[in-house]
């Protein structure tokens, strides 16, 4: 259980920071892309946001749990196990929920795309960091 937690809060730290570095890049240069969140769909009230900033390291922490289960499955370098894994998780996990996320409320293709595009880099960044930190 010690090394799901801390290979979790590993994978938690670096993806807190490549999102919000990658975040802010993306703003800078694709402004574009962010009118869309401009609705009131995705308005907070602020009594929410320590949820928002944290879902990396719930994240982590559920995916380091499944790696610990059936890392026994991926097999290769590290990149190939890490990268494997995180396409699993997004053709098992990810592709359904946004599936149900689209057909249930009113956001566009490229929305949902983006999200699914950016759960499945954090799934095989997550993977990167689980198959380097516990083989």
């Amino acid at each position: 259980m010690r090394k799901v937690l801390t290979t979790g809060l590993l994978a938690g730290s670096v993806l807190f920071v490549l999102s919000y570095g990658g975040l802010y890049l993306a703003v800078k240069f694709f402004p574009w892309i962010f009118v869309e969140y401009n609705n009131p769909l995705f308005n907070s009230d602020g009594s929410r946001d320590l949820l928002f900033y944290l879902h990396a390291f719930i994240f982590s922490l559920a995916l380091s749990w499944f790696w610990e289960r059936f890392k026994s499955l991926f097999h290769g370098s590290f990149l190939i196990r890490g990268a494997e894994f995180g396409l699993v998780y997004g053709v098992v996990s990810l592709l359904p929920v946004m599936w149900i996320t689209f057909s249930a409320m009113d956001i566009t293709p490229f929305m949902v795309s983006s999200w699914f595009i950016y759960g499945l880099a954090q799934a095989i960044v997550a993977g990167l960091v689980f198959a380097k930190t516990n083989p």
